[in-house]
């Protein structure tokens, strides 16, 4: 299905980067589009048949989770809307967007991808999210919530002008609401002419609830085929009518609108300038086609709100969909079981309960990641100084502003891909204030899964730019909490970055480290022909190369503790006697600790050759061990570029 690939080469790395480039090339299409039976069987199938096809996707993507992990509740929710929009719309010429992409499988699943499914988040398989180099029916490659909107009004726009009167379709998770680049778009597509539809997807709470049983009764009426054939064929009478006609029109418009906003509450969007077609069950094709079929009528933005259950048809998910909206691998008859394996996340959320019992100060923001973040137990001990957001990243740094300037000390937990979001906040609000803030990035360097857009390899290279700021990267969790309390006490904007997972100790390989404030250090680091300067999780793939490596040359390892700012005179003390500075960085390489080391060496007149192995591409989905391998960041792979480096130096193997 993929292709097969070979590449001879007696260089590693070489061929590493061959290999880098042939899966990461945008051209290329994993998934061939040539598998459209699914589409054309929707658009002409029977109410039963429809059904019955959900059920299926519903089995497919159940079973395929529970072997893949993925995101699991959401997916399932959103099967008979997938359905229903595929029958009323025509997809690849109709833009089908789905936000985030955590709603997206079925989709997958109807466009050519139902024999391929099983590869789901797998090394070289289909992605958990859309990707616009998988298939032409994934219009963009979404991971980050609230950019659907905005980019659908632009496809539109772009179609209006080349006079194609085809449709495009945002489709919307009320979670996404509480991002404010959604209203933003909008403010912005309001009375416009454009053949634009955003479907939002209300899984968990009403949006501008109306009144009681007219409320309910409105509802029934206005997704009626009959309501919208009245409602047509009324207007075009009165419109017929001589002379007075549009005049009449108008007037019936505001009248209908009058007895509207006396008996139902005031609706956000229609105030906005948008057609709101809604609540609908989100469940019923039938419901649903018709209410869609009715925005395509509009030629206007148009608001289509339907109500779906998160985890529908699968019992465990529909009776706890935030316990399986993310999941691993599990047993379908059993469920997602209860793990308690420590983690950085679940560490964090210990710590900070800690401290927070003997400092009043502390606060602990999120943005709709209390559990993810591992703050569900401060939320409970804490409640007046626990702040859930929402999706609004932005807004939880000046928040947190707020806080800090009051004389609270704000610790803000984010994973470290949507921290992206906030780097103008961050210089704006807390670093030209010089306002204390502890940023606890979770999820930083390569994250399995979920892929391209959840890579948490730039957050270095963003806020280091920030003069004043302080950045550390624990390898465990004594190096955390060490790494919070030194935060606590700073008076700016201090990052604390750590993996998806557990710790590495340097205890478990049975290397001794020799600690200092800033650093650690193997014994014998700086008297070693080769020192690998490293920090967090890479420590262990450093000290496994460094082990590879003794057996030809002198090699230490140099773990950072802190990466900002460097400790100077120590990597130089500790490198004085080194013909080879090698620096293996889980993070991207432009702007990373790996090019800062080398420009510092460099300054301070130090002539050792410096090798920096760093992330230089985006980088997909797959397990750990193999986007790893992928960026050239194995301990394999180290050691055999050190010691082709070595054999480049003429470095002479010790007795």
């Amino acid at each position: 299905m993929y292709g097969r690939i070979f590449v001879i080469s007696t260089n590693g790395a070489i061929m590493r980067h061959i290999i880098i480039k042939i899966f990461h090339h945008p051209e290329v299409k994993m998934i061939p589009d040539n598998q459209n039976t699914l589409i054309k069987k929707i658009k002409s199938a029977s109410h039963a048949e429809l059904i019955s096809l959900a059920d299926d996707l519903r089995k497919r993507i159940t079973e395929t989770v529970s072997e893949s992990g993925g995101h699991l509740a959401s997916n399932l929710g959103m099967v008979e809307a997938t359905i229903a929009l595929h029958r009323v719309f025509d997809s690849p010429s109709d833009k089908l967007i789905f936000d985030v992409g955590h709603q997206c499988y079925a989709h997958k699943l109807i466009t050519g991808r139902y024999e391929d499914f099983g590869t789901l988040r797998k090394f070289g398989g289909i992605s958990g999210f859309t990707n616009r180099f998988e298939s032409e029916h994934d219009v963009l490659s979404e991971g980050h919530c609230g950019t659907s909107v905005s980019a659908a009004i632009g496809i539109a726009t772009a179609n209006r002008l080349a006079g194609n009167d085809s449709y495009t379709v945002a489709i919307v998770g009320d979670g996404a609401l509480t991002n404010g680049m959604v209203y933003e778009a909008l403010n912005n597509c309001a009375d416009k002419e454009l053949n634009l539809v955003i479907v939002i997807n209300d899984n968990e709470m009403s949006i501008s609830e109306n009144v009681g049983g007219l409320h309910r009764y409105l509802s029934r009426l206005r997704t009626s085929k009959g309501y919208f054939s009245l409602k047509r064929d009324t207007e075009r009478f009165l419109l017929r009518i001589p002379l007075i006609g549009k005049g009449l029109a108008k007037f019936f418009k505001k009248i209908k609108d009058f007895f509207k906003r006396c008996f139902v509450k005031s609706n956000l969007f229609e105030d906005m300038g948008l057609i709101y077609l809604g609540p609908v069950d989100g469940h019923d094709i039938e419901k649903l086609s018709v209410v869609l079929n009715e925005a395509k009528s509009k030629h206007k933005p148009c608001i289509v709100h339907i109500h779906t259950k998160k985890g529908y048809g699968y019992a465990p998910a529909e009776e706890s969909p935030d316990r399986y909206h993310s999941v691993p691998p599990f047993d379908v008859s059993l469920g997602v079981e209860e793990r308690q394996n420590p983690s950085f996340s679940s560490e964090m959320g210990r710590i900070i309960c800690e401290k927070a019992k003997d400092d009043a100060r502390i606060c602990a923001i999120t943005a709709a990641m209390c559990e993810g973040t591992g703050l569900k137990a401060f939320s409970e001990l804490y409640p007046d100084r626990f702040f859930d957001v929402g999706i609004a990243e932005e807004h939880a740094v000046t928040f947190a502003e707020g806080l800090a300037v009051s004389g609270l000390r704000p610790v803000l937990l984010l994973y470290s891909t949507f921290a992206q979001r906030v780097f103008d906040q961050l210089f704006h609000d807390i670093s030209i204030q010089q306002l204390p803030l502890v940023l606890a990035l979770d999820r930083c360097g390569l994250v399995p899964g979920d892929g391209i857009t959840h890579q948490g390899i730039f957050d270095y290279s963003l806020f280091s730019s920030l003069p004043k700021t302080v950045i550390y990267a624990p390898s465990d969790y004594e190096e955390l909490s060490e790494a919070f309390d030194e935060s606590t006490k700073n008076g700016g904007l201090s990052v604390i970055r750590y993996p998806k997972g557990g710790e590495f100790r340097e205890s478990d390989c049975g290397v001794p480290f020799i600690k200092e404030n800033a650093l650690c250090h193997t014994d014998g680091a700086e008297r070693a022909e080769i020192v690998i300067i490293t920090c967090g999780r890479m420590t262990e793939q450093a000290v496994r190369a460094a082990e590879t490596v003794k057996s030809k040359y002198n090699a230490g390892v140099i773990k950072l503790k802190r990466i900002l700012p460097l400790p100077k005179e120590r990597i130089i003390a500790l490198t004085a006697g080194a013909e080879i500075i090698y620096i293996l960085e889980e993070g991207i390489k432009a702007g990373g600790f790996g090019e800062k080391i080398s420009d510092m060496l460099a300054e301070e007149g130090v002539r050792k050759k410096v090798v920096v192995r760093a992330i230089e591409d985006y980088v997909g989905h797959g397990d750990l061990e193999s986007i790893t391998k992928l960026c050239g960041l194995s301990a394999e792979q180290v050691s055999e570029e050190i010691l082709l480096a070595a054999e480049s130096c003429q470095i002479q193997h010790h007795a």
